[in-house]
């Protein structure tokens, strides 16, 4: 298996050297929107501990990483008036990672409204601000 790499970019996020638009923070896990989102509100959950994906995971990161995506995917369902929630997380290349750090995606779905290709496009800056005060208001309650 190959070795966690400390220097991917959700690593680095997470050690704020990268900004980001975070949603959520506790001891376990960060929140933050997708820079490319595959549609409106598309969230990453993210667990502090480093591991390459959930192959590799301690799994003691388990439980408080899917407490978080469960969480996070009640509020996106809440803040976009979502007809449903897709959750998606993947592990190793044939599968379509192409961070090395795990992590969940969580994003808001209407019915018709097909999945934007993950293609490099990145958000506006200011819709990622948007949509992260959205998702934070739906976590307050």
């Amino acid at each position: 298996m190959t070795v966690y790499d400390p220097n991917n970019i959700f690593a680095k996020i997470l050690r704020d050297e990268i900004p980001s638009h975070r949603v959520y923070e506790d001891d376990a896990v960060v929140v933050f929107m997708d820079v490319m989102p595959q549609g409106q509100g598309h969230t990453l959950v993210v667990p502090k501990a480093p591991s390459r994906n959930l192959l590799d995971a301690d799994a003691a990161t388990l439980g408080p990483l899917f407490q978080t995506v469960q969480k996070v995917a009640r509020a996106v369902k809440r803040a976009f008036a979502a007809d449903g929630v897709t959750i998606m997380q993947f592990n190793e290349p044939a599968s379509g990672q192409t961070v090395y750090h795990l992590h969940v995606h969580v994003i808001p779905r209407f019915e018709g409204v097909p999945l934007k290709p993950h293609t490099g496009q990145m958000e506006k800056p200011e819709v990622l601000a948007e949509n992260a005060s959205k998702i934070r208001a739906a976590l307050a309650g």
